[in-house]
């Protein structure tokens, strides 16, 4: 039997950061196991090329990355999610819409890139972008049981209560 791959949409309010790197970082380090997505209750509607820039370093192809609406997987022609996570608090705390097929959610949440100077600003880039890689391999480490139909769901919630401060 081959292992299930599940689709993933990671949601951020204006999809410009954090749920675009999220969405880079899962699908390439994967191993396959994961079709990613992300989208944004309020699109900012361009990309924060500090995101771009962070997925290049990993090889991400970032040439059609766009901020993007979450209603474009509300629809019947969208792909089925199985995995709903919000990677900022506001996302975390709006009404979603109801997802076809009511897919498993969880909340792996960052803080939002800041600050006053361009090197501040990547430096909260890097930052994030290292949390984010931190999480991913915490839970591409968990091993075969861990992606079971029956306990995806438990996983990725389980993901969330990682450090992902650590070291």
């Amino acid at each position: 039997m081959s292992n299930p791959i599940y689709n993933v949409l990671f949601l951020c309010t204006a999809n410009s950061a954090r749920s675009v790197m999220s969405e880079g970082v899962l699908a390439t380090m994967g191993n396959g196991r994961f079709r990613c997505f992300s989208a944004g209750s309020k699109p900012s509607g361009r990309v924060n090329p500090h995101a771009i820039a962070m997925l290049d370093t990993i090889g991400y192809d970032t040439t059609q990355l766009r901020s993007k609406s979450w209603d474009e997987f509300g629809g019947d022609d969208a792909p089925k999610m199985d995995l709903i996570i919000t990677v900022c608090g506001n996302a975390k705390n709006e009404v979603c819409p109801i997802w076809p097929g009511h897919p498993t959610s969880a909340h792996w949440g960052y803080e939002d890139p800041h600050g006053e100077t361009e090197e501040e600003l990547r430096a909260s880039f890097e930052k994030i972008f290292a949390q984010i890689q931190r999480r991913t391999a915490y839970l591409m480490s968990l091993g075969e049981d861990a992606f079971a139909p029956e306990r995806i769901k438990e996983t990725v919630r389980s993901v969330a209560e990682f450090d992902v401060e650590a070291a």
